[in-house]
């Protein structure tokens, strides 16, 4: 992909259920190598949009295209462009690590898949806990393995809802590095979270969602989190 490439593109993306609505009418573009941090209270609709720019859940209205490619729920070849974290996890609880990364990657058709799934392990600190059942790993291990399988099959577009909730000083610094290493210029990265010192210095953008829409959006390079922090309540509470 040639640099500054649009990658995604979200139009009028719009999801109410009945007289509620969790993202309104919300416009989005990102292209290569920007990471976006999405902050904003809870209810403010940011893993409704998340869930919708990954194609787990349809919009009532709008359009979500990757790549130049529109999600069409009638076919699968554009799952292979992103890589979702979310609460769930979508690892299977009776089965290792390893099992189910091998089972994701069978599914990608990825052909490295031995060597990627140790790369990938070894990446988040998990080569030892390779064959240990998902049931049995702590909440930390959960999310570094998670991270892992969103990450196999090397997507364009990385989504994270959510990925210190939960984690341990350890397990942080790890994803932490992780996230680091995805602003390599080559991919776009979505994050929502509430940690905002974390959010602040890992975006090249960041997004205050309140009520389903973008109250605010920009670049904030250099700033203090203290600062964004005062300028985020501000927001929230519109006062600004």
């Amino acid at each position: 992909m040639s640099p500054g490439r649009l990658v995604l593109e979200a139009k009028g993306l719009h999801r109410d259920y009945g007289s509620v609505v969790a993202v309104d009418a919300l416009d989005l573009s990102m292209s290569e190598g920007e990471f976006l941090t999405i902050v904003g209270p809870n209810g403010a609709g940011k893993s409704t949009l998340l869930s919708m720019l990954s194609g787990a859940m349809r919009p009532t209205t709008g359009s979500v295209s990757v790549c130049g490619e529109e999600l069409d729920f009638a076919r699968h070849e554009w799952r292979h462009r992103i890589g979702m974290l979310s609460h769930k996890g979508f690892l299977y609880d009776r089965m290792t690590v390893e099992e189910n990364l091998n089972f994701y990657g069978k599914l990608f058709g990825i052909a490295d898949l031995k060597d990627r799934i140790a790369s990938r392990l070894r990446r988040v600190g998990l080569s030892e806990r390779a064959r240990s059942e998902v049931r049995k790993l702590s909440h930390g291990m959960r999310q570094r393995a998670s991270l892992a399988r969103a990450l196999l099959h090397d997507p364009d577009l990385v989504l994270l809802d959510e990925p210190y909730s939960g984690l341990d000083p350890a397990a942080a610094l790890v994803l932490r590095d992780v996230l680091e290493e995805l602003k390599d210029g080559r991919r776009t990265v979505v994050m929502v979270t509430h940690n905002l010192r974390e959010g602040l210095e890992m975006a090249t953008r960041i997004a205050i969602q309140v009520g389903g829409r973008f109250e605010w959006e920009g670049s904030l390079k250099g700033a203090r989190w203290e600062d964004f922090e005062s300028h985020y309540h501000c927001v929230v509470e519109g006062r600004v």
